[in-house]
C-alpha cells in the first residue's frame, strides 16, 4: 500500500466529505450498468427528435413573449429539463433497493457515516448523473445549432439546479414507499408535468385552470429558468425560477433527512 493511501485511510476527513464515501460506493457499483445509468438521457433526446425534428418541419415558430421561435428552440431546453428531472426520479429507485432490500444504509451507518451523509451523498450522486444528462443534451442541442445565445453558458448548471430539485422529494419520497408498486405515484406526478409544463406548447395556449396550477410544479419553473437562457430571453423572472427551485431542494433535503433518521436510527 503506498504512502498516498496510507494517509487518506487515516485521515479521511481531510480530502473528501464523508458523504462522498458513498458516491464513490455508488459509482463503483455502477460500473457494470452504464447503459441503465444513461437510460434516462435518451428519452428526452428521441422527443426532441420526434417533435423538435418532425413536427418541427410542421409547426414552423412560435410564439414566445412577442417573438417568434423555433419549434426547435422551444421545445429542446424543456426537453433538457426534463432530462435533468429523469436523472434524478430514476436514481430513487436504487435508493429504494439500498433502503428496503439490500439494507445498504445499515451498513453505511455502521461507519462514522451519519443519516445526513447519507442523504447528502445520494443527492451528490443523482447530481453527477444529472450532470452527465446534462452535458449529453447540451452537446446535441449545439451540434443542432440550436444554443445562440451566451446566456446559453448557464444551461448546465441551471440544469443541475433542476436535477436537485427534484432529487431530493425523489430519495423523500422513496423513504414513503412501501412497494416497487408504489413507483406508479412517481409516473402519476412526473408524467402530467413533462406533457404540461409548457414543454410542446406555450404556456398561455393551455385553459385559465391549468395556467394557475403550472407555476405550482417544479418542471415548469425549470423549463423556464432553461428556455430563458438558451433563448437568451432573461428577466428578473429567472430569480423567481432559482428561488423555487432552491427552496424545493432545501426543504426536501431537510425533510429526507428526518425521515431516514427515523427509518435507519429506530
Amino acid at each position: 500500500m503506498s504512502t498516498l493511501d496510507t494517509t487518506l485511510r487515516i485521515f479521511p476527513r481531510l480530502h473528501a466529505p464523508r458523504s462522498w464515501r458513498l458516491v464513490e460506493r455508488n459509482i463503483a457499483s455502477s460500473r457494470g450498468a452504464w447503459l441503465v445509468f444513461v437510460s434516462g438521457f435518451f428519452e428526452p433526446l428521441f422527443y426532441l427528435f420526434a417533435m423538435g425534428v418532425g413536427v418541427g418541419a410542421l409547426v414552423g415558430t412560435v410564439d414566445v413573449n412577442g417573438e417568434a421561435v423555433g419549434y426547435r428552440e422551444f421545445v429542446a431546453p424543456a426537453l433538457l429539463a426534463a432530462s435533468a428531472m429523469n436523472g434524478a426520479v430514476y436514481e430513487s429507485g436504487n435508493v429504494f433497493f439500498k433502503l428496503k432490500y439490500a439494507k445498504t444504509y445499515d451498513g453505511v451507518l455502521a461507519t462514522p457515516m451519519t443519516v445526513r451523509d447519507v442523504a447528502l451523498g445520494e443527492l451528490t450522486y443523482t447530481l453527477i448523473r444529472g450532470t452527465v444528462y446534462s452535458i449529453g443534451f447540451v452537446t446535441v442541442m449545439l451540434a443542432m445549432g440550436l444554443l445562440e445565445s451566451p446566456w446559453a453558458l448557464l444551461a448546465i448548471p441551471s440544469a443541475l439546479l433542476v436535477s436537485a430539485a427534484f432529487a431530493a422529494p425523489s430519495v423523500f419520497g422513496t423513504t414513503l414507499m412501501r412497494s416497487w408498486a408504489d413507483f406508479a405515484f412517481v409516473e402519476l406526478c412526473t408524467l402530467p408535468m413533462f406533457l404540461f409544463s409548457a414543454t410542446f406548447v406555450p404556456a398561455d395556449t393551455y385553459p385559465d385552470v391549468v395556467r394557475w396550477i403550472l407555476p405550482l410544479t417544479p418542471l415548469y419553473h425549470g423549463v423556464e429558468l432553461l428556455r430563458a437562457f438558451t433563448l437568451g430571453n432573461v428577466s428578473w423572472l429567472v430569480l423567481v425560477n432559482i428561488a423555487y427551485l432552491l427552496a424545493m431542494t432545501g426543504v426536501f433535503l431537510v425533510l429526507a433527512d428526518r425521515r431516514l433518521a427515523k427509518l435507519l436510527l429506530k
